[in-house]
């Protein structure tokens, strides 16, 4: 299965120029790393401008452009509140932004889950089938029982049963949200956290 090549591409107008960035590993090469670190930091001034965060207008517009480049991918597009619950999930400040640190980190969690979305997509339809959500799921790290994966069909499937990437990006977010959150709880680490009404609503508000 050939290697999909998800990068950001942005023209500066300014330096008359263009910047292509693909975050595609190049192990061995420490000084190709930098220059790439460095095409990163500049790519994202442009996006974000001199605060050096972006809001979820900005990160939808990324995603949408990068995404859109990818036929083989099926896709709505990102909501505005599907990014929302993205920048909730790495926003480590609570600014309600993410800066370039934060960015960096969900871009790198994109990458590895449309990996793991490619390799279920095996008829090349840009969908997944809900037997294979399950199982990309799993690859992911989550491990669920039957009654939570009827429940992430019925929310993220469509009619025939199929998964979208945008959809299936949302449900891992979603995922990687309410576990971290739960876990932040989880003190000792035994499975079982306990919460007064207030406390769940912050839990559940922002994620």
């Amino acid at each position: 299965m050939a290697n999909l090549s998800f990068g950001l591409r942005f023209q500066d107008c300014r330096a008359s120029r263009i910047l292509t960035l693909s975050l595609q590993p190049r192990p061995g090469h420490t000084d190709q790393e930098s220059e790439e670190q460095q095409q990163f930091r500049n790519i994202f001034r442009q996006i974000a401008g001199d605060d050096m965060e972006i809001c979820a207008d900005e990160l939808k517009n990324v995603l949408n452009t990068v995404v859109n480049k990818h036929k083989d991918l099926k896709t709505q597009g990102f909501t505005l509140e599907s990014c929302r619950s993205m920048i909730a999930l790495m926003d480590t400040d609570g600014s309600g932004r993410l800066n370039l640190q934060e960015f960096h980190h969900l871009w790198k969690k994109i990458k590895a889950w449309q990996k793991i979305f490619k390799h279920y997509d095996t008829d090349h339809s840009g969908t997944i089938n809900s037997y294979e959500m399950r199982n990309a799921v799993n690859d992911a790290g989550f491990h669920l029982n039957s009654q939570l994966y009827d429940i992430i069909t019925m929310r993220y499937a469509d009619k025939h049963m199929n998964i979208d990437f945008d959809s299936f990006i949302c449900c891992f977010v979603r995922l990687e949200g309410m576990f971290r959150a739960f876990n932040a709880f989880d003190k000792d680490g035994d499975g079982i956290i306990k919460l007064n009404v207030l406390e769940w609503l912050q839990l559940t508000m922002y994620a």
